[in-house]
């Protein structure tokens, strides 16, 4: 059953002084606020190792950020931005990067009023680099508030190395801000290794080689699933209720051998510790793509409602051991998927039992998520942050969270 909530009970006052316009010097010297048994209490990030149980394993997203904003000129003089956000062609995703001559992609397109045809052509300021790839740019059509896009340049080189040579990182817009030279390397987290995110997962930026290296010692593991960040992340709600709010789609992809790692981790009865809400929504839905093989589905994409329409009692054994099954009679290696699932209050959490995350916007769909993996003590916990001097969003402190009825 789709929960009825009203988006307004999930508010709370946010100070711009609160907000980490810029991130900390060192990634691991930020505080973190640990939730556990009910009990508040802090801490820093840098002793994360001592602070997870042992035998853990640690599920990392490491998606890599694009610099997705382009800027453009009319030959009128006009200026444009067109901020990338996907390839028009999702299934052609990977390929987009690799493509040598021209592509389109799904875009945000700044100053589109004076842009009605022709080409647009990328403002290379004299810069060498730049001006070789001679990238220019079309507007295919309008979709909504979005824009299809087709680039092209002459270089030869793939788009990803033209995004790299002349697009600027996509920081979020509530730090209201240009982004500067640290953010190319600051607003990524040290694993990353997959382009195709335009929007980092923020909760993985706390993470030092400091950090990754003492996880290891205490005899944490570590594992990864790639999960594309879209610009929905930002998206307020705007429904008063949660039932007539359309959740973004993001694409992510996993590997047979990590589902097996997983299983074997479920069945020890072990901590599976989701760094960030990014690697929780890839978790969470697959578990529901093994319902769907075990109904005798298809595991297609995840839509919004489903685990809530499903109501399923299969156990996530059963579940994670179909998926494994039909990725073998289907000699899949990789998984790759999209997911539109929304998690909120009413939610039950099938494979997350510690959930390590920033503090995120009143009003989100990230909040909301919070609010159903802390049975609604969201509030205590952000009153806790606010009154302690904690620093909030994607350039801010970090919490360790667990859920109650965790695996022990």
């Amino acid at each position: 059953m789709i929960p009825e909530i009203k988006i307004k009970d999930y508010s709370y006052t946010l100070p711009d002084n609160r907000i980490a316009k810029y991130p900390l010097p060192d990634r691991d010297s930020s505080k973190i606020l640990i939730f556990e048994d009910g009990i508040i209490s802090e801490d820093k990030f840098s002793n994360l190792a001592r602070l997870l149980p042992p035998d853990s394993m640690m599920v990392f997203n490491n998606t890599k950020v694009v610099p997705a904003r382009l800027l453009f000129k009319k030959e009128s003089g006009a200026h444009i931005e067109v901020f990338c956000l996907e390839p028009f062609l999702p299934e052609e995703y990977n390929l987009s990067f690799e493509t040598t001559t021209s592509c389109s992609w799904l875009a945000v397109v700044g100053n589109v009023k004076k842009w009605k045809s022709g080409f647009i052509y990328f403002e290379d300021n004299g810069i060498e680099q730049a001006k070789r790839h001679q990238l220019k740019a079309s507007l295919v059509e309008r979709i909504d508030d979005k824009c299809v896009v087709q680039f092209h340049w002459q270089s030869g080189s793939s788009f990803s190395t033209v995004m790299d040579t002349c697009g600027k990182v996509p920081i979020p817009p509530y730090l209201n801000r240009d982004s500067e030279d640290q953010d190319t390397v600051r607003y990524q987290t040290v694993y990353a290794q997959f382009k195709g995110s335009v929007a980092a997962p923020t909760a993985g930026l706390h993470f030092s080689e400091h950090v990754l290296t003492s996880l290891a010692k205490n005899g944490i593991t570590s594992e990864n699933i790639v999960l594309h960040v879209g610009a929905g992340t930002f998206l307020p709600v705007k429904a008063d209720q949660i039932s007539s709010h359309k959740m973004h789609s993001e694409p992510f992809s996993v590997t047979f051998g990590f589902l097996e790692k997983l299983l074997r981790q479920l069945r020890e009865s072990n901590p599976v510790v989701a760094v960030g809400t990014t690697s929780v929504r890839t978790l969470e839905s697959l578990y529901w793509l093994g319902v769907k093989c075990m109904k005798g589905e298809s595991p297609e994409n995840i839509n919004q409602w489903e685990p809530y329409e499903y109501n399923s009692k299969f156990s996530v054994d059963d579940s994670l051991s179909a998926l494994l099954k039909w990725m073998k009679d289907n000699n899949r290696n990789h998984l790759e998927r999209k997911t539109e699932i929304i998690i909120v209050p009413g939610y039950e959490f099938k494979l997350v039992d510690i959930l390590i995350t920033n503090f995120h916007q009143p009003k989100s769909t990230l909040l909301l998520l919070i609010a159903a993996f802390t049975k609604d003590r969201w509030k205590d916990i952000y009153d806790y942050a606010l009154e302690n001097e904690f620093r909030f969003l994607s350039y801010g402190d970090s919490s360790l969270l667990f859920r109650d009825n965790r695996r022990v």
